[in-house]
C-alpha cells in the first residue's frame, strides 16, 4: 500500500473490521482470571494464538491491534505473530499509549507522548501499518467530563496522530466514553459529540490530515447502572446524530468499540447503525471482548478445547462482519448459540 490514505481505506474495507487484541498485561490477566486460567506469559501467548491462528479470519478482519508483548512475541511453533498476520494479508497495528494517569480530582488522561516518535519508527520498521491511542472519558451527571479534561485528552490524541502520520503510520484515535455510570443515552450522545468536536478542533490546529486517520468511538448507549435498556434503533439514531455533528466528511471511517456491551448487544447495535447510516463514512467494528469472550470461556486453558473455541470465534466474527454491512439477523445468532 502506497499511502496512509490507502492503509486507512483498507482498514475500513466493506465486510471487514479490526480485532482489538491489545489488552495490556494487566487487562489480559483479568480476562484469564475471570475464566480460571493461569495468568502467565505462556497462557497469554496461547490466548493470543487461539484467535490469530484461527483459519479464515482474513475473510472478516482487515487489521489486528496488538499489545507490545504480542507484537514482539511468537506463537508456540516459533512463528512471529506479525508473520502470522502478514501471511493472512491482515494489517498489523500496535497500541502505543502507556495507560492512564490522574487528571485533576476525578478524571484521567493518557500518557506515552515522551519518546513516541522513536517508538513509532521502531514499530514501523518491524511491520506496523497503524497504531492506536485510547483516551478515557467518564460521565458523571453534569459534572464530568470537565471541559479541561476533554481538551487535554483531545490535544494528546492530536499530538499522537501527528507523530503517527509523520512516521508513516495511520493513527486510530479512541476517545472512549465509558459505559459505566447511571447516565441516559442522550447524555452519552452529548458527550460523544462534545469530545469528538474537540478532537477535530485539535486535529485541525495541529495540522493532522483527517483523510489519513480512523476514529474509534463508543456507541451512544445508556449507562450500565441506569436501569435502561436501549433498543438498537435508538442507539443507532443517537450515535449517528453525534457523528454528523462532529466528524468531518473527509474521515474515511469510524470503528466501534464494544465497551462492555454483551456480544449480542454489540452485534445488534452495529446492525442497526448499518441500517440507518448514510454513505458519508465507512462504519465498522474494532471489538475485543465482544469478539473473544465467548471463545475464551470455552477454551478454559485446555489445548483440547482450542478447535471448538476457534469455531465459536470465527462464527461470532462472521456475524459481526455481517452486521457491519447490515446483513445480520437474530435468526442466525441461533447458529452461534448452538456452539456455546
Amino acid at each position: 500500500m502506497n499511502t496512509l490514505k490507502d492503509v486507512a481505506a483498507a482498514l475500513v474495507a466493506p465486510g471487514k473490521g479490526i480485532l482489538a487484541a491489545d489488552e495490556s498485561t494487566r487487562s489480559a490477566n483479568k480476562r484469564l482470571q475471570a475464566v480460571s486460567i493461569a495468568q502467565t506469559p505462556l497462557m497469554r501467548r496461547v490466548y493470543r494464538e487461539i484467535f490469530l491462528t484461527t483459519p479464515h479470519i482474513e475473510k472478516y478482519l482487515s487489521g489486528v491491534i496488538l499489545y507490545e508483548e504480542t507484537f514482539n512475541d511468537s506463537i508456540r511453533s516459533g512463528v512471529p505473530f506479525i508473520d502470522v498476520l502478514n501471511q493472512k494479508g491482515i494489517l498489523v497495528g500496535i497500541k502505543v499509549d502507556e495507560g492512564t494517569v490522574p487528571f485533576g480530582k476525578d478524571e484521567l488522561t493518557t500518557e506515552g507522548l515522551n519518546g513516541l516518535p522513536a517508538r513509532l519508527k521502531a514499530f514501523k520498521e518491524k511491520g506496523a501499518h497503524f497504531a492506536k491511542w485510547r483516551a478515557v472519558i467518564e460521565i458523571k451527571g453534569d459534572e464530568l467530563p470537565t471541559p479541561e479534561a476533554v481538551r487535554e485528552n483531545a490535544a494528546r490524541l492530536a499530538t499522537y496522530a501527528k507523530d503517527c502520520q509523520a512516521s508513516g503510520i495511520v493513527p486510530i484515535l479512541e476517545p472512549e466514553v465509558l459505559l459505566q455510570g447511571n447516565h441516559a443515552r442522550g447524555r452519552a450522545a452529548e458527550v460523544i459529540t462534545e469530545v469528538l468536536q474537540e478532537v477535530f478542533k485539535e486535529i485541525s490546529a495541529q495540522g493532522v490530515d483527517p483523510e489519513a486517520l480512523i476514529i474509534k468511538s463508543s456507541m451512544a448507549v445508556s449507562g450500565s447502572d441506569s436501569g435502561c435498556k436501549d433498543t438498537p434503533g435508538q442507539v443507532a439514531e443517537d450515535t449517528l446524530a453525534s457523528f454528523h455533528a462532529s466528524v468531518p466528511e473527509e474521515v474515511p471511517g469510524i470503528v466501534f468499540l464494544s465497551g462492555g456491551q454483551t456480544a449480542e448487544d454489540a452485534t445488534a447495535n452495529l446492525q442497526a447503525i448499518a441500517e440507518h447510516k448514510e454513505t458519508m463514512w465507512q462504519l465498522t467494528f474494532s471489538f475485543a471482548r465482544a469478539l473473544q469472550g465467548e471463545a475464551l470461556a470455552h477454551w478454559a486453558g485446555e489445548d483440547e478445547n482450542i478447535p471448538h473455541a476457534q469455531d465459536i470465534f470465527i462464527k461470532r466474527l462472521e456475524l459481526v462482519a455481517a452486521a457491519r454491512d447490515g446483513r445480520y439477523r437474530e435468526e442466525i445468532e441461533k447458529e452461534l448459540q448452538a456452539l456455546l
